[in-house]
């Protein structure tokens, strides 16, 4: 156990752990050298927490799925709370999910994209990011995302990022043809109609004219060279580069402690958003 490790563990037997914090972990029945962590922390906004996380092995008929996924809700908590219920669900109920996953989840952000959009009356006018990660029977990673939520990927200590940043000004050209326009304040970032930091996103019905819902699909073999995978929302990646992320927790074996050291990381560098993290550790 790292001194790092120790510490923590010290901290929590005498309550020095975070009140507002959400934390947890697991391990795979398939492998037991695969386990994760999560930790969730809010921000200094002045609205409630609109951070949502999945983390969890599941038995799927002869198969395991490790599911997990960050929604960063924005103007909303309803829509990443129905995306922690529902999204996953729907990927896994598409008939061709076990032959064509990336088909079977494209498919599936779409059709939990109308179903939000139809209960616009009952969550809200604001809407989420998602980055989904799906480990499939401990040797297939499929990533997916819209927005700016991030999976990033260490082997042999190298950070590879495996989303997409969908950030309006790289792709003003789209917003454009559909009819909207992306804003260029001064001391401002860049925004859709003025109004959204993202280009993508689950929700949002007054923009969605202008948004689009697809995710960017990517596919990742797990290898002997895959040390861990870090999901997390943007207010760890607006004050940590990936590989700063990989460094700083390539020595902690605890998948929990490890995500709990990127959102304190987070907080010192004076993140002010919520800051949500998951850590899956392949050794």
């Amino acid at each position: 156990m790292s001194r790092r490790e120790i510490l923590h563990k010290m901290k929590e037997k005498v309550g020095l752990g975070s009140s507002t914090a959400d934390s947890g972990k697991g391990k795979s029945k398939m492998s037991k050298h695969i386990t994760h962590g999560f930790h969730l922390v809010k921000g200094k906004s002045y609205h409630d927490m609109e951070d949502y996380a999945v983390a969890e092995f599941k038995q799927v008929d002869d198969h395991e799925l490790g599911l997990f996924a960050i929604f960063d809700g924005h103007l909303s908590s309803e829509v990443p709370d129905y995306l922690r219920t529902h999204l996953f669900d729907n990927i896994i109920n598409e008939p061709n999910f076990w032959t064509e996953p990336e088909k079977a989840i494209r498919r599936a952000y779409r059709v939990t994209d109308s179903n939000i959009l139809e209960k616009a009356a009952q969550l809200g006018k604001g809407g989420s990011t998602a980055v989904t990660a799906i480990l499939i029977n401990c040797r297939k990673l499929v990533v997916a995302n819209v927005g700016d939520s991030r999976a990033v990927i260490c082997k042999n200590g190298v950070a590879k990022q495996l989303s997409v940043d969908h950030q309006p000004n790289t792709e003003r050209e789209r917003i454009e043809n559909r009819g909207g326009f992306v804003s260029n304040f001064p001391g401002d970032v860049p925004r859709v109609d003025g109004q959204l930091a993202v280009a993508r996103a689950f929700g949002d019905k007054s923009l969605k004219e202008h948004l689009s819902s697809e995710p960017d699909v990517t596919v990742e073999e797990i290898d002997d060279a895959t040390e861990f995978i870090i999901l997390a929302s943007d207010g760890l990646w607006t004050v940590m580069s990936n590989q700063e992320a990989a460094d700083s927790i390539r020595n902690t074996k605890d998948a929990r402690l490890a995500a709990k050291h990127l959102t304190e990381e987070a907080l010192s560098r004076n993140s002010k958003d919520d800051i949500s993290c998951i850590v899956v550790r392949f050794h």
